[in-house]
């Protein structure tokens, strides 16, 4: 343990570790910005996330005590500072976050105890500069600080519901609107009366001097959509100490953008963009913002225009533009990528590993956006010059929608020029185009539990590995409307929780299971099954017949079909997977996946589309395994055996600390579902479509089994369909049909010869029947079954022909009219054929336009046509007179 100050980020990583491994805590590794299986976050954004089931009493761990170097974004939803970050000296998208923790253990003494000695014993910050907040409430923690610690009472400040002063702010800590929460007491440092601004609770608290560098969170309640506090099952302990701040001041500097980590970042930004004042806030912003998209994209995110994949492209156009600004205009970015490599690579070995999959997608990102960005800035610079104050709401969408600027981007180049963007108006607009909405608000809301009744439960006992009935089950939770009963009846719907089930709860993009649960009288339809706090079956359906109670016992019974036909598709797909990376390499990894009854659906990250030959060897690969019939292996072991086994984990999936591993002939993979015994009960795969989804994802469908055989089966139909109508065998189709597209051509190639041989004829008749009008010669003709080139051709040799010519012909087909007009010699500086064509088809119900030499359009054939062209010579002799 060194007792010397750290000089850079990676010595206080490890100090702080190494800390509370001596006090007990078992080192966790960080989670990934995507939460596992949680929707009510859309990133991971404090270090309790992880922890947050175990708060909860739905999640057991083997240890009580744990400490962790958590990565965090806040950059979405509630938590977003994405337009301060550059700007100020402590805001970021990414950050690291210190945390120890306690599962029901130690409490507030310790915790605060703890937290004292490592600042001062340790890390040698000066006590006097210290002080701390309790909430207004915690006398117990104010007399731990007190008394225990020494700390004055002019240094502890009472802190929340306005009862530390007039101007006191809450101290009180909750995760998201619902959720863990609980009073919290935090560390300030004193960086001194050089910088501006009062102790927390005083009117200048938001200045820069008094910075909190800890948090100490006594995590006691579970707080409910309604606002109710419930008691957490065991009161625990959740600390946040954010790595940078502390960075700063253990390095004697002032802004977080000053430690060594930013400094580099930042250098290797001036160097690329060309930039000699490191102290430009575009390079702070780019040294911020690579962070941020690079452990994105590690931790399975990629840019797209939907949820957290909009919310990465975000933040990598604003470093863009950014750049733009300090005048690139070549790709950049993505080289950010190497020095980030080399200052976090050995903290975080996910990032050296996938450095290249990091690069190449921004990158790819770099490429598409400087499609768009100059031609988005000249729209906002001639938004800008005719907007008064404020850049309307319609205006500011429409550069979202057509030219793919952010709202923050658009809201920052506005703020810089002293204009405001109207939010209300892009909010109506972003309305009004419900279908462009992005997908963000999805991570808004939960189907979660009570804590109370999480607090009651046993996690429920899966036993449809192994069979798809089951009897003796009883019901130990009832919710209707979302709460808590003890009886319901018919026509109800709601959800039952049973001690065990034979029912799969959906995850892993596996559907849930349905089927019925009865007893005498009794009759319950699942419609789904879904699982809560990753522990508890949900059976969603509608009582049928009788009453049901709390307690009461019932049958159970899996829809066995439709288990049988998900069993196939979830099996299949992790062949998929597995060929997937054999043969387009290791970048990819699954996105995203649907394992339902009447198909599946695999997303993954790759670049550019599948090529015919790759996706016909990519099914030939999958069905070799399928033949060879591997037997299904499946094996509990600790997460790091299993990673050592070199199983994969999958996106957005959340493991404990006991992994099932699924093994079938190379593929081996984590995962909870149900599989087939053998490959060879899958009998065929079958690709049907492979598209993109957004930037770097594409998707792959398929049918397994007898939907495969049908669908074999249907396009062969179709084949000996078309064999008939071209009056030969299957095997004869390509040919014949070959033979039919030369005939085709050689036809189109006759029929316009025919129809030039006819424009031709048509030419001389119409230049013999001309009309002289102001000393010009002036033609108007309708002509049957010419088609728009033949009338342009037609057009073209009457100006030949006739000189100084105003020339109108409509060609009618089927009740239309294709119209085209052209004007030739001294006509062109008196007649433009664009007025003069755009005259006669808004008569005749149409539109058209074009140069003044030439324009061409239509509308209806009929009377109003022959009366248009019949007033084509007054026409022109009013403009032409």
């Amino acid at each position: 343990m060194t007792t010397q100050t750290p000089t850079s980020t990676a010595q206080i990583r490890a100090d702080f570790l190494e800390f509370f491994k001596g006090r007990g805590h078992t080192i966790v590794p960080s989670a990934p910005l995507v939460p596992g299986n949680d929707p009510t976050l859309l990133f991971t954004n404090s270090g309790m996330v992880q922890f947050k089931d175990v708060f909860l009493g739905a999640e057991k761990r083997s240890y009580v005590r744990a400490a962790d170097v958590q990565r965090c974004l806040r950059a979405g939803g509630k938590h977003n500072d994405l337009d301060q970050v550059g700007y100020t000296a402590r805001h970021h998208t990414f950050f690291e976050m210190l945390g120890n923790w306690s599962f029901g253990d130690y409490f507030k003494k310790d915790a605060i105890a703890w937290a004292w000695e490592l600042l001062t014993q340790v890390w040698k910050l000066p006590a006097e500069r210290l002080l701390v907040t309790v909430y207004h409430t915690d006398d117990e923690a104010y007399a731990l600080w007190r008394d225990m610690v020494g700390i004055p009472e002019e240094r502890i400040v009472r802190i929340g519901d306005n009862k530390g002063g007039p101007f006191a702010s809450d101290n009180f800590w909750q995760m998201a609107d619902t959720g863990p929460c609980g009073p919290c007491t935090e560390i300030f440092y004193d960086h001194g009366p050089a910088h501006f601004g009062g102790p927390p609770g005083s009117p200048d608290e938001d200045g820069d001097r008094f910075i909190e560098i800890w948090n100490l969170v006594f995590m006691q309640f579970d707080k409910q959509p309604d606002g109710t506090l419930l008691p957490l099952p065991a009161p625990c302990v959740d600390t946040g100490m954010g790595l940078e701040r502390l960075a700063a001041i253990l390095q004697g500097v002032h802004s977080n953008y000053e430690i060594d980590l930013f400094q580099a970042l930042i250098r290797k930004a001036g160097e690329l963009t060309g930039t000699t004042d490191l102290e430009n806030k575009s390079l702070r912003v780019i040294a911020d913002h690579i962070r941020a998209c690079s452990f994105l994209i590690v931790d399975g995110v990629l840019p797209s225009n939907e949820g957290r994949g909009y919310v990465l492209r975000r933040i990598i156009r604003r470093a863009l533009r950014h750049g733009w600004m300090l005048g690139v205009r070549r790709p950049f970015f993505s080289a950010m990528v190497a020095t980030l490599d080399a200052v976090m690579g050995e903290a975080y070995p996910e990032l050296r590993e996938k450095r290249d999959l990091v690069e190449r997608a921004l990158r790819a990102e770099e490429d598409r956006f400087a499609e768009t960005l100059d031609a988005g800035m000249r729209i906002f610079d001639e938004i800008a010059t005719r907007s008064q104050g404020a850049i309307p709401g319609e205006d500011a969408f429409r550069l979202y929608d057509t030219y793919g600027f952010p709202l923050d981007l658009t809201a920052d180049i506005a703020r810089e020029r002293g204009l405001e963007v109207d939010m209300a108006g892009f909010d109506a607009a972003m309305q009004r185009q419900r279908d462009t909405a992005r997908a963000a608000g999805k991570f808004a809301s939960s189907a979660g539990l009570p804590a109370d009744l999480v607090a009651q439960l046993s996690p429920t006992v899966f036993e449809g590995y192994d069979a798809t009935d089951a009897s003796g089950l009883e019901v130990v939770a009832l919710l209707r409307d979302g709460r808590p009963v003890d009886a319901i009846d018919a026509g109800d719907e709601a959800v039952v929780i049973l001690d065990r089930t034979p029912f799969y709860g959906e995850s892993g993009g596996q559907v849930g299971d349905t089927g019925t649960l009865d007893a005498d009288g009794v009759r319950f339809d699942v419609d789904d099954t879904q699982k809560f706090a990753g522990q508890f079956h949900g059976h969603v359906g509608r009582l049928t017949a009788g009453t049901l109670r709390r307690g009461d016992r019932l049958r159970g019974a899996v829809d066995d079909a439709r288990r049988a036909s998900i069993l196939l598709n979830h099996s299949a797909t992790h062949l998929l997977h597995g060929a997937l990376r054999d043969l387009l390499g290791s970048h990819v990894a699954q996105k995203g996946s649907l394992v339902a009854p009447e198909r599946l659906r695999f997303d993954f990250s790759h670049f550019q589309p599948v090529t015919g030959e790759e996706l016909g060897e990519i099914e030939r690969r999958v069905n070799v395994e399928v033949r060879a019939n591997h037997p299904v292996t499946i094996e509990q072991m600790d997460m790091q055996s299993a990673l050592d086994a070199g199983a994969m984990a999958l996106f957005g999936e959340k493991y404990g600390e006991r992994v099932r591993v699924v093994t079938m002939g190379n593929s081996v993979e984590l995962c909870g579902g149900t599989h087939v015994d053998r490959t060879g009960r899958i009998g065929l795969f079958k690709l049907v479509s492979e598209g993109g989804v957004s930037a770097g994802v594409r998707r792959i469908e398929a049918l397994t089994g007898q939907a495969a055989l049908d669908h074999v089966r249907a396009e062969e139909e179709r084949l000996r369909q078309a064999a008939g109508l071209l009056g030969g065998s299957a095997a004869d189709v390509g040919d014949r049909v070959r033979a039919l597209l030369d005939r085709q051509k050689q036809l189109e190639r006759e029929l316009d010869a025919l129809k030039a041989k006819a424009a031709s004829g048509a030419t001389s008749d119409l230049a013999a029947g001309a009309v002289d009008v102001a000393g010009l010669k002036v033609v108007a003709a309708r002509i049957e079954g010419l088609d728009a080139r033949a009338l342009r051709d037609a057009v073209d040799r009457l100006k030949q022909q006739l000189g100084d010519v105003v020339v109108v012909l409509a060609g009618a087909n089927d009740g239309k009219a294709a119209l085209v007009a052209g004007v030739g010699g001294a006509a062109a500086g008196r007649v433009k054929a664009g007025e003069l064509l755009s005259e006669i088809a808004g008569r005749i119900g149409g539109k058209g336009g074009g140069r003044p030499d030439l324009a061409q359009g239509g509308g209806e054939d009929g009377p109003a046509l022959q009366a248009a062209l019949a007033d084509v010579g007054r026409w022109v002799a009013e403009r032409a007179g």
